[in-house]
């Protein structure tokens, strides 16, 4: 661990401001680490053997501190201090004066084992070495340089001026004051830090890679289009990016890379990288910086997509579908009286049919309540909302939905209760009626078989609440008619839904992909490698959610979430997607999240 003459970083407090900072490799990352440096005042040496690559990042930083002098985020005075604090080198000995080197080279593992090893002969014994990696073992960077205990992680997220999430990564090495003192800049530098251990894709990028692989597999099997599996998870999850443009944007090669190393280290087949990936990789197509990946782009670096031979029909070419006028819905819940309220505004003639005529009043004045909210905030005339309640009509049987030329069910998620609500819709809606179930993960075609037209049957799966979520994941069975499937798109255009095609397996396109995701990071708490609380900061800071995980389960439902995680489980029998024992627990002590006062966290009852 160092000789008697070294300065014991575990023992002794920094004596470092870590004033100078170097910064080897000046790609993306590299110059967006730079411009922060240099912006909060510190000196920064970048070095990179690539002269062109260093004076990019030269005219790279010009040209951000110029944009912000435009936007009044800096004054001049203080873009000409900046850009002075800033030089480079092609030469590792110009970091010999530097308080803190952080390596953000290419993610091969030999590559960065010489840049430490040539560091250790450079720089003082009590400069701290951080490695940018995500995918790579720290704990073995450390193990191969001479001094062990100034070693760690420090993980930025692109861009790294915008994004505020810095993860500081510790070896069983890595003294706690050397960690301390990288904690307290990314806090000067205006960062969120949280400490994490070693292990491959950290907190953000474990459970992100993760799901980001799952949507490449889902692609590969053809079960739904890239541009489907994009906005599914944009719009039903509030994510800023879908995952096939995701992993554009970061790098076919470098996820299939991080993939690689949590593989190794988790055996889970969750993390095993699809198959595309490797093969979009070989083939050079690694994502927007070769000008195509999943999509194609306008030009190499590009973030304009183009059409391509896989870009979806015109709405021209779709085929003809049925005419809907009038629509049912059935049930008497949040969902139901969300739906019945879309297609109201949208022109339709809904009836709205629950178990007794009292029930389906109360469910039309649950619309009312939510009109008359978007009329006092302007987002609607009185004389809209009238005429939208005009077009309810409550109903205390099915048998009023003998005219509807749609069907939409909203009961409770209960196979037997489904099965029995489509016999009746059955005997009781007019040949040609379409007939929706809107289950979240039970199989549509089980609905199906319960009628006699099972060509009529589809799924219609809305997101709550259903006024304000944009998704409806379209489900066809093997049995759905054509014309059927071009009814619902239409409809769903019609009420301003986006709708997106997936087959009939467990989860569709947005639970399948979600659930996991969640279960993961479960896992992690459970597994004591980060608490709740970094977790959802490390997924809302460097990944965009507008929710972390534990925040999102709680409002799910403890309940809901296992129940969905059980069906997946079942469905494709992977270990991975076996719930969480600490999951199952919660829900066996009626710890279900917000509605009950208790999930992850405690709540105030109302």
């Amino acid at each position: 661990m160092g000789t008697q003459s070294t300065p014991d970083l575990s023992t002794q407090a920094p004596s470092l401001s870590l004033s100078t900072v170097a910064v080897i490799g000046l790609g993306t990352m590299g110059t967006g680490i730079a411009e922060v440096l240099t912006r909060a005042g510190r000196e920064v040496i970048g070095i990179d053997t690539d002269e062109a690559a260093a004076r990019h990042a030269v005219s790279a930083l010009e040209s951000a501190t110029a944009r912000a002098v435009q936007r009044e985020r800096l004054t001049e005075r203080e873009r000409q201090d900046a850009l002075a604090r800033f030089r480079t080198f092609t030469d590792l000995q110009a970091a010999a004066d530097a308080d803190l080197v952080i390596e953000v080279v290419p993610e091969d593992y030999e590559l960065k084992r010489q840049v430490f090893a040539e560091l250790d002969a450079v720089v003082r014994p009590d400069t701290i070495l951080a490695t940018g990696t995500n995918a790579l073992s720290v704990t073995r960077l450390a193990a191969d340089s001479q001094r062990p205990e100034r070693v760690l992680g420090v993980h930025f997220f692109n861009p790294a001026p915008a994004m505020k999430l810095v993860e500081v990564v510790s070896s069983v090495l890595t003294a706690p004051t050397a960690v301390a003192a990288v904690t307290e800049l990314a806090r000067d530098l205006g960062k969120d830090p949280i400490a994490v251990g070693d292990r491959p894709g950290f907190v953000a990028d474990g459970l992100l890679f993760g799901y980001l692989n799952q949507a490449a597999a889902m692609y590969e099997s053809k079960y739904a289009t890239r541009e489907d599996i994009d906005a599914a998870m944009r719009l039903g999850c509030g994510l800023p990016m879908g995952p096939l443009a995701l992993l554009d944007l970061i790098g076919v090669d470098t996820a299939r890379t991080v993939l690689e190393a949590m593989y190794t280290e988790s055996q889970d087949r969750l993390h095993a990288p699809a198959p595309i990936l490797g093969q979009l990789a070989e083939a050079g197509l690694t994502g927007r910086k070769a000008g195509r990946g999943f999509y194609t782009y306008e030009a190499p670096g590009s973030p304009t997509v183009v059409p391509d031979a896989e870009s979806p029909a015109s709405a021209d070419e779709l085929a003809a579908g049925r005419t809907v006028t009038g629509v049912g819905v059935a049930g008497s819940g949040t969902m139901a009286s969300g739906i019945a309220e879309v297609f109201a505004k949208a022109g339709y003639k809904v009836v709205l049919a629950a178990r007794s005529l009292e029930k389906a009043e109360k469910a039309k004045a649950r619309i009312a309540k939510s009109l008359g909210r978007s009329v006092d905030k302007g987002r609607m005339s009185a004389e809209t909302r009238d005429a939208a309640l005009a077009a309810i009509t409550p109903a205390g049987s099915l048998d009023a939905f003998a005219d509807v030329d749609l069907a939409v069910e909203a009961v409770a998620e209960d196979l037997a209760v489904k099965q029995e609500l489509f016999r009746t819709l059955d005997k009781v809606c007019k040949p040609g009626a379409v007939l929706a179930t809107t289950t979240s993960s039970l199989p549509v075609v089980a609905c199906a078989r319960a009628t006699s037209r099972p060509q009529d049957v589809i799924g219609m799966h809305f997101f709550n609440p259903a006024p304000a979520m944009k998704l409806v994941e379209v489900v066809r069975t093997v049995l759905t008619a054509d014309d059927v499937h071009a009814t619902v798109r239409s409809v769903c255009t019609k009420v301003r839904k986006h709708p997106v095609d997936c087959g009939d397996r467990a989860g569709f396109i947005v639970n399948a992909l979600l659930f996991p995701y969640l279960n993961n990071a479960i896992k992690m708490v459970e597994e004591h490698y980060a608490t709740l609380d970094d977790i959802d900061a490390a997924m809302k800071l460097g990944g965009g959610y507008p929710m972390g995980p534990f925040e999102l389960l709680d409002v799910v439902g403890l309940d809901v979430s296992l129940a969905i995680e059980k069906v997946l489980h079942a469905e494709f029998r992977d270990p991975g997607l076996a719930p969480s024992p600490l999951l199952e627990h919660l829900v066996a002590a009626g710890c279900l999240g917000r509605k009950t006062g208790r999930g992850f966290r405690e709540y105030a009852r109302r």
